[in-house]
Order: C-alpha cells, then sequence, then structure tokens
C-alpha cells in the first residue's frame, strides 16, 4: 500500500508538468477576429423525403424543418441553398400548409413568415426542391477544393 502511495506521488509532478501551457506556442491566430454567423434560428428538427436521378445528378427532395427562434423574435428564415430549384415554400400548420413568399437568387433561400415567432414558439417550414449540385459554379479553397452540397 505505501509503495503504491509512493509511485503515485511521484508520478503526479510528471502529469502536472505536462498540463502547462507551452509559452512557446504560436498564438498569431488570436489576432485575427473570426466572426461567426449570427445566430438567429435553432434547429428542432428535420425530415426529409428525397429521391435520387442518378443520370440527370439530381436530387428532388422534401423538407420539414422545425424552427425556433434563439433570442429574439423573428419574421424570416434565410438558408443556404446553392443550386436549387424551389418548387414550393409553405408554412405547416397541422395537417395544412399555408403558401410562403420567398425570395432565391440562385444562393439563399430567404423566406417571409406568416407572422412574428417569438423564442418561446416553434414553427415549420416546408420546403419542395431540386439541388442540382452539378451544376453550380463555385470554387472551394485552399483547404476545400469543391463547394457542392
Amino acid at each position: 500500500m505505501k509503495k503504491s502511495l509512493f509511485a503515485f506521488l511521484l508520478i503526479i509532478p510528471g502529469i502536472v508538468s505536462l498540463a502547462q501551457p507551452n509559452p512557446n506556442a504560436d498564438t498569431s491566430w488570436k489576432k485575427e477576429y473570426r466572426e461567426t454567423a449570427p445566430r438567429i434560428n435553432d434547429l428542432v428538427h428535420t425530415k426529409l423525403d428525397v429521391k435520387f436521378d442518378y443520370d440527370k445528378s439530381y436530387l428532388n427532395g422534401k423538407a420539414w424543418i422545425t424552427l425556433k427562434p434563439h433570442f429574439y423574435s423573428t419574421d424570416s428564415l434565410t438558408l443556404d441553398a446553392k443550386g436549387m430549384n424551389i418548387h414550393k415554400v409553405a408554412m405547416v400548420k397541422g395537417t395544412a400548409t399555408q403558401e410562403l413568399k420567398y425570395k432565391y437568387d440562385g444562393w439563399f433561400l430567404r423566406i417571409s413568415l406568416d407572422k412574428k415567432y417569438t423564442a418561446s414558439e416553434s414553427y415549420t417550414v416546408f420546403i419542395d426542391y431540386t439541388a442540382k449540385p452539378n451544376e453550380v459554379e463555385v470554387k472551394g479553397s485552399q483547404a476545400i477544393n469543391e463547394a457542392k452540397a
């Protein structure tokens, strides 16, 4: 018992010294501000119904996205939607749907919701779309050589 306690006490200083920060570590990345996108909504649930068209490399999809405002009330939703054809956007209310107004520029889908939702309310948006990833003219970065989604 005494030998194992003695061995344990000899190991502790070695472990503690490994946990100390390295004073010569490169911290130049800390000088560069890296902003994150504002968090407007929290994703609660996603339901997808997809079918693939292998000949054309298309994905025909239907998405039910349930969201909840993160903190502030919101009456709009913006989704990243590169290289898609949007067929229908609607609000789901029980078993009924209500068409929503939207703008799509080939990159982002901007949806006007039916009302202003507070942080205590969740809502479900239905989107019927066709994704065409091979038809998107996007370059990646040095780390990612393509930007298909």
